[in-house]
């Protein structure tokens, strides 16, 4: 939104204000009449402030406006103007210009220097002599030739097409949109579609841009979340941006969010990027759809057609809120009174997001089965490496020797096989990482372990081992369960809890649908997938599909185990190890969001807590073959 911004240099004073020409958060468009009212009127305009005295400089940042709607500066004769090509032409990346009056380009002052803009310097001695140009000046250091020389075929393509064309086709696509998301109704009359800046005033506004910012509410008035909005688009082909787009003023004033809110929030855990779109009942984000001039009615359509198809409750259904088994599927009851599943399989991961191995039997500790999660890769920049950003991580096998007491790790891309030492081969030192909201204590390797792993995956990392939770980030006075992991139980690097678990069964009716799906529509490859896509800990057979959906508590073997519900999928399953190389599609989660879509989550398995209450989990193992028997919710 607007910024006013007070700026002084040495003398004379100099104030500078600055506003953008189109909100990005909400496409609402400011009123260009504001350049000549603050440098003509200010005293006025700014009600007497101590700040409306001096001379005033105004900039105009365009770098969203630009791309459909440029200020005429003829009109609107701004001292300074900001624009981004990435956003008029989608490309290069990175480049922008600052436009400035040449009047007013003396009063812009540099304290310091870089490569290419002076004329003259003495190493020894303050003194430098800059170049004259005021673009020598403040273009620092070697430009993107290639990039400058992209901009050329831009412009051509802007001046085919024109600005005003373009700004007609954007708008008449955000109008559709827009008009046709607030008559959207569920079944029960309320409004899907809550728009944000469609009503601003028309004193300081002038228009909408060609953006939709909104969010989206159930029949019950509750909030679908946009990580939500955003996944589901995404298995549909279409691209959104959801969050607050870089502007947390706008977020906050369109969303109601007061400052004990925002900081609530962040107490509570909550950054900007995560997962937590809903949070005390009110969206900590929104959605944004964005059109351009290559951007057809298509588009627009398909985008409406989405959204009323995933989340406009009609009669025959209620998006968001599905029952997680399909209409073929008999009831978790039935599965248990009929037959008592067994565990198939059992699966340690001992790398994080590397690929594991599977025993016939395995103790247990304290945070799950021995050693699962117990190491992770970080880059140098602190980023913890998986396979949704390194895909190739799933290349790296893994394999524990209680015996030995080794872990064994390859690469294709290393030469030798890895032995890590579990008891003797420890780290040179102590670190602290944090895996929102949890913060380790853990021990780094020495720096041949870590160049091994670097070049397994192909970048710079470490690996560090889970030696204990340190403490919480989460604030348990604010009392955000969402926010908050199983936190009764000790654990390593995982998501959410100790223990997955996988029912045969119910891969195998997932199976069905996607063959089914392709049958149907005569598009796409077959996809079938096996228990390992899940990566569980636990496979179970012998039961009915999705029965474990209704399990409160279970006893394998010997062993007590509580649920602790249903697992939240992302796209991290939609990757696949094939021929090699590592593939992407929409499946299987698109399917699973067919049917086991509720409350903003898309879940398949379930989470597990091993019941400790005996205090003998030193002494317990798992044996594949173990009876189950469950209890119901």
């Amino acid at each position: 939104m607007d910024i006013l911004w007070e700026f002084f240099i040495s003398g004379n004073v100099y104030n500078l204000f600055a506003f953008p020409s189109e909100c990005n958060f909400s496409g609402t468009r400011f009123n260009l009449d504001l350049v000549k009212l603050i440098k003509e009127d200010s005293h006025n305009a700014l009600e007497g402030s101590t700040y409306s005295r001096g001379c005033w400089m105004v900039l105009i940042d365009a770098a969203k406006g630009g791309a459909t709607e440029p200020p005429d500066l003829s009109k609107h004769k701004a001292d300074f103007v900001v624009i981004s090509f990435y956003k008029i032409f989608g490309y290069p990346t990175g480049l922008g210009a600052l436009i400035v009056r040449n009047e007013t380009a003396k009063l812009l002052k540099k304290t310091y220097f870089s490569g290419g803009t002076v004329a003259a310097s003495v190493a020894d001695s303050d003194f430098v002599k800059r170049r004259a140009g005021v673009e020598e000046i403040f273009e620092d250091g070697t430009i993107s030739y290639l990039s400058i020389a992209s901009i050329l075929h831009g412009f051509r393509i802007l001046n085919t097409l024109t600005m005003s064309a373009i700004s007609r086709h954007t708008t008449s696509l955000a109008t559709f949109v827009r008009k046709t998301l607030s008559a959207m109704k569920h079944e029960n009359g309320t409004h899907v579609c809550t728009l944000y800046g469609a009503n601003s005033s028309k004193v300081l506004f002038e228009g909408m841009g060609p953006i939709v910012s909104f969010n989206l509410r159930r029949p019950d008035g509750s909030w679908f979340g946009y990580r939500e909005v955003e996944k589901l688009a995404s298995l549909a082909g279409i691209q959104l941006r959801t969050g607050c787009f870089c502007n947390p003023g706008a977020c906050a004033k369109y969303l109601g969010l007061s400052h004990s809110d925002l900081l609530s929030n962040f107490e509570a855990g909550h950054v900007c990027w995560d997962d937590h779109d809903v949070l005390c009942g009110k969206p900590t984000g929104a959605v944004r759809a964005s059109f351009g001039y290559m951007s057809t009615f298509e588009d627009a359509s398909n985008f409406v057609n989405f959204i009323k198809a995933s989340f406009v409750s009609l009669p025959s259904r209620t998006p968001g809120v599905n029952t997680l088994r399909g209409t073929t599927i008999s009831p978790a009851i039935e599965g248990i009174g009929r037959a008592n599943p067994r565990l198939k399989s059992i699966s340690i991961y001992p790398i994080k997001s590397c690929l594991g191995f599977s025993v016939s039997s395995w103790p247990l500790a304290t945070t799950g089965l021995l050693h699962d999660r117990e190491w992770l890769l970080r880059s140098t920049s602190g980023e913890i490496l998986t396979q949704k950003k390194v895909p190739d991580m799933c290349h790296i096998t893994t394999l524990i020797d209680l015996d030995l007491g080794i872990l064994f790790v390859e690469s294709p891309r290393c030469k030798e096989k890895l032995q890590i030492k579990l008891k003797s081969d420890f780290p040179v030192g102590k670190d602290e990482v944090n895996i929102h909201p949890q913060r380790y204590e853990v021990e780094v390797y020495h720096d041949e372990i870590d160049s091994w792993f670097s070049d397994a995956v192909g970048r710079p990392c470490t690996l560090l081992r889970c030696s204990g939770q340190q403490g919480y980030a989460c604030s348990n006075r604010n009392r955000i369960s969402r926010l908050c992991r199983d936190l009764e139980t000790k654990m390593n690097f995982v998501n959410e809890a100790q223990f997955l678990l996988v029912s045969e069964e119910s891969v195998n009716d997932l199976n069905a649908r996607l063959r089914s799906n392709v049958q149907h529509h005569f598009d796409g490859e077959l996809i079938q997938v096996s228990t390992s896509r899940f990566r569980p800990n636990l496979v179970v057979c012998g039961g009915e599909a999705y029965a474990e959906d209704g399990w409160r508590s279970l006893r394998i073997g010997k062993t007590e185990f509580i649920s602790l519900g249903g697992c939240n999928r992302c796209q991290m399953i939609n990757l696949s190890l094939q021929g090699g190389k590592v593939q992407r599609s929409n499946e299987p989660l698109a399917t699973l969001a067919e049917y086991r879509r509720t409350k903003g989550k898309i879940t398949f398995g379930i989470l597990l807590r091993h019941d400790d209450s005996t205090g003998k989990h030193s002494d317990a193992w798992l044996h594949v073959g173990e009876e189950i028997r469950a209890s119901l919710a």
